[in-house]
């Protein structure tokens, strides 16, 4: 007997054995057994996740010789034809190679008949979504008034495509994807049922590889089975992918977090004898900082990661900063690398940025604490700044933290909150847009037991997100249990930012116009050519105290 691929042989034969799904199976058990059965069903999804298998299954279930149920017996004559593609009832077609509407017409003529020897005569539609316009209207009368005898299964990787008048009349299931858990765990029982030695490693990447799909990965696994010669071990499997095994990427990313750059371009260098994949190594790159970054912010998470050891180390060696910031240029990297004229070159330099940012940091950080150093020359602090972390917590005496305190809030709150000098609070406020045009439009009444009372011109523009930002630029600037009252109504002479702004410009605008006129070369010029000056024109010099305009 030939040998048949494992993605036909272990194709399943009844809903129990489909892998995933259990939301659409959910669905479909209930009608069969409820006996709630539409006459058109849309099944969805991406390729290799098993809309054709569902709609098989479903059509063995309408015509099983026991009855209509979600377990028929497999072994009645029905059955067994329709697993064998034989059942003269289930017509499937290839919508792909059958666009016309001749092709539907034709399809469509012995839909009045009754079933030759099943229950029901069903319709199996594959990539329906590739039917013509005219394929489709063809198709429609049929399918909004089906005879009783009639069930249409369709199946399509792209619905979008198809007309909403045909999605209306039909019940549509989405077939989700497969997860790779759930993709190594049924190779996993395949490779046992068929006596094949393989190890978790060979099984993870090619669940990776297969990207959703299970058709895909028992079509690598085939591959990968021929490759080694009846058996599965992880460098062969990795060689076959083009792909490189996580443990060398693991320890690159080792690497990058001892900031080690030499040694990293070693790394590169061995990497690059086995031709990989720059774009998978990268996409490694990124799942593994994402394990990192939850272990650092959310340690507490369940976490079954195999690799958990090492990516500990890794958390503890560097900042949640130092790891975002890996994250953001690896992704950018993966995007920007099919760009580049040599890939190699390419993800070398998407590793040396990552540590050139990295030192840029530290630099800013070095620059910052020299500044610190020479406010205080003579300091104790300036003097531990040399010492170990260890010892400088250990010399910094509790008076100096509580200094630093005081210094913070006194630098936090060193504008006073006073009606006159509402238009100063304004301005250290971190606000723009509307927020800002609504501080500046109010006058402040008073501040006291923490809370702001602003008047607000009746007609003023406020809506709650703005008076929320408002308060929070006060809390920041002042205390973080402030509150905001904002009351409508008449300013009683109180000055707004706006108005003491506008009377600014205006003081300013006529200075210089006063200037102007009084000009002597402009005089001059008026008198010998008749000239007059147009007011209007007239701009000052923002900023200007003196009496240059």
């Amino acid at each position: 007997m030939s040998y048949q691929v494992l993605a036909r042989k272990w194709r399943p034969h009844c809903f129990e054995e489909l892998v995933g799904q259990r939301h659409v199976l959910q669905a479909l058990t209930n009608a069969l057994d409820g006996d709630r059965l539409h006459h058109a069903y849309l099944f969805t999804g991406t390729r290799g996740v098993g809309k054709t298998t569902v709609a098989r299954i479903l059509a063995k279930s309408l015509n099983c010789e026991q009855g209509v149920s979600a377990t028929p017996c497999g072994q009645c004559s029905s059955c067994v034809e329709i697993d064998e593609g034989r059942f003269v009832d289930l017509i499937e077609v290839d919508a792909a190679s059958r666009t016309g509407v001749d092709d539907t017409r034709d399809l469509l003529d012995n839909v009045q008949y009754a079933p030759t020897r099943g229950r029901y005569k069903v319709y199996l539609i594959d990539e329906v979504h590739m039917f013509s316009k005219s394929s489709f209207n063809a198709l429609l009368k049929t399918l909004e008034e089906p005879p009783p005898h009639i069930k249409f299964l369709l199946a399509t990787t792209d619905p979008k495509k198809i007309p909403p008048t045909i999605l209306s009349r039909c019940l549509q299931f989405n077939l989700k994807r497969i997860t790779s858990d759930q993709i190594e765990q049924q190779l996993k029982y395949i490779l046992e049922q068929e006596k094949i030695n393989s190890d978790e490693r060979s099984l993870e990447m090619i669940a990776f590889a297969a990207d959703g799909s299970l058709r895909d990965a028992l079509s690598l696994l085939d591959q990968a089975i021929s490759f080694g010669g009846g058996e599965l071990r992880a460098d062969e499997v990795a060689s076959m992918l083009g792909t490189i095994d996580k443990d060398q990427v693991l320890g690159l990313l080792e690497l990058l977090a001892n900031k080690d750059a030499f040694s990293v371009l070693e790394r590169i260098e061995q990497l690059d004898e086995l031709s990989p994949d720059y774009q998978a190594i990268l996409a490694e790159l990124l799942i593994q900082l994402q394990a990192v970054a939850v272990k650092q912010l959310v340690p507490e998470a369940r976490n079954d990661h195999r690799d958990n050891e090492r990516l500990e180390k890794i958390a503890a060696l560097l900042t949640p900063e130092e790891c975002q910031l890996y994250y953001q240029i690896t992704l950018i990297g993966q995007r920007d690398l099919p760009f580049h004229p040599e890939p190699r070159s390419g993800f070398e330099m998407i590793l040396l940025r990552m540590l050139a940012f990295q030192n840029m940091e530290a630099e800013v950080v070095g620059r910052s604490t020299q500044v610190k150093k020479k406010s205080k020359p003579g300091s104790e602090l300036a003097n531990n700044i040399q010492k170990t972390p260890e010892e400088r917590s250990a010399s910094m005496s509790s008076e100096n933290d509580v200094e630093a305190i005081i210094d913070s809030n006194k630098s936090k709150s060193s504008i006073e909150a006073r009606p006159d000098n509402w238009h100063r609070v304004v301005e250290a406020l971190d606000l723009d847009g509307l927020p800002k045009q609504l501080a500046i439009s109010c006058a402040l009444e008073k501040y006291e037991n923490n809370e702001f009372h602003l008047l607000m011109p009746p007609g003023t523009m406020k809506t709650r997100r703005m008076e929320e930002q408002l308060q929070q630029a006060l809390r920041k600037k002042f205390d973080k249990g402030l509150r905001l009252i904002i009351t409508e109504n008449s300013l009683e002479g109180k000055e707004t930012p706006k108005l003491k702004q506008s009377k600014e410009e205006q003081k300013l605008l006529d200075e210089a116009r006063q200037v102007i006129k009084s000009d002597p070369g402009v005089q001059a010029i008026c008198e010998a050519f008749d000239a007059t000056i147009i007011e209007e024109s007239i701009r000052p010099i923002k900023g200007s105290q003196t009496g240059e305009k």
